[in-house]
């Protein structure tokens, strides 16, 4: 079995939430345009996935990540 105590940084941290949302709606909206057959509006949607994991990865970078100094655990 696992403990969270010891598992810090499975995607409980503001920068992991901001990239997987942003990314989520990217796919979504993607799905909906490919439906739509509006290529254009699909790779806009791509562009915006890579916006969503750059976000998460600066984020990141700026100490919101897990392990970052400003980000605070609410010991699950």
């Amino acid at each position: 079995m696992s403990d969270d105590s010891t598992e810090l940084g499975h995607g409980h941290s503001p920068a992991a939430w901001t990239a997987v949302v942003v990314m989520l709606v990217a796919i979504t909206l993607g799905t909906l345009f490919f439906w739509l057959d509006m290529p254009v509006l699909v790779w806009a949607s791509v562009g915006l996935l890579l916006v969503g994991a750059l976000a998460g990865l600066i984020m990141s970078k700026a100490g919101y990540g897990a392990y970052g100094d400003k980000y605070v655990s609410k010991g699950h």
